[in-house]
Parts: C-alpha cells; sequence; structure tokens
C-alpha cells in the first residue's frame, strides 16, 4: 500500500493545487478519488464547520448514498465527536459505538479525520466502509495526510 499512498497523495496534491475549480468542486474530486481507489470506503464525505452557525457541521462534497445527517453538531455522533475533539476518530464496529448516528444499515466501520488551519478545526473527511474492521493504520496516515492538504482550501 505504500506506493498506492504515495500515488493517492500525489493526485491529492495536484487537486488542491489546480487553479480551475471551486473549493467543492475540488473537496468532490478528492471524494471521487478515495472512493474508487480504497475498495472500503464505500461512503466518502466533507463536512464543514457552519460559519452561520454556532459549533455545527454542515454537509459539504460527498461520494456514496444519500444520507440524511447534513447538519451534525459537535459532540453528537462519530462526526460531532471529532469536530469537539479536534481529533482522529477510528470506529472498526459502529454497533459497539454509544454515540454513533446511523447514516445507512451497512455500514459497519467508520474513520473521521479532522482538517485543521492553524490548529483549529474547520472541517472533517469522514469515511464509512461496508466492512467491519476495515480501517487500517495506513488509511489512518493516508487520510491526516490527505487532511493537511485540503486544509489549504480554506
Amino acid at each position: 500500500m505504500v506506493e498506492d499512498t504515495k500515488l493517492l497523495q500525489n493526485e491529492v496534491s495536484k487537486i488542491v493545487e489546480s487553479a480551475d475549480q471551486s473549493r467543492d468542486e475540488k473537496l468532490q474530486q478528492i471524494c471521487q478519488l478515495l472512493s474508487d481507489e480504497v475498495e472500503v470506503f464505500d461512503w466518502v464525505g466533507f463536512y464543514i464547520v457552519d460559519p452561520n452557525a454556532e459549533r455545527e457541521l454542515v454537509l459539504g462534497p460527498y461520494v456514496g448514498e444519500p444520507t440524511d445527517h447534513t447538519r451534525i453538531s459537535f459532540g453528537k455522533g462519530i462526526c460531532g465527536q471529532a469536530a469537539e475533539t479536534n481529533k482522529t476518530f477510528v470506529v472498526q464496529d459502529v454497533s459497539q459505538a454509544d454515540n454513533y448516528l446511523s447514516c445507512s444499515i451497512h455500514v459497519k466501520s467508520e474513520i473521521v479525520v479532522p482538517v485543521k488551519k492553524d490548529g483549529k478545526f474547520i472541517a472533517e473527511l469522514d469515511i464509512d466502509s461496508h466492512t467491519k474492521d476495515a480501517i487500517t493504520g495506513d488509511h489512518q496516515l493516508l487520510l491526516e495526510e490527505v487532511c493537511g492538504k485540503v486544509a489549504r482550501l480554506f
């Protein structure tokens, strides 16, 4: 996976640095890239801090089944916990998570990675898998690197 990781990081860098697209178009492309290239990523999307609401996330670009969770308060669910703590959350079995907001009966594991600008939480990358125990340490490192690059878009 090391070579694939480097390739994905390079592709994300190209998307972030391209001048001919809006932020949301770039985020959409990154979602599609991750969904296409990592077999166990079944839903890939960004939640962005709503500047007009206090401590609330709003659904941004995503790839996968539609979700009812278009707005999430800080602290609520895994996404809200990541926003509250500014830390990556990996849940290998969502049925065992007390604070899980179910998006689909098919989701078995999830990773949520903060996007930080100057140390401040501004957005997050949320990935669901239909496979239990699907999120590896390599996935986490890759996604944290991706979120570091994505921060330049904000």
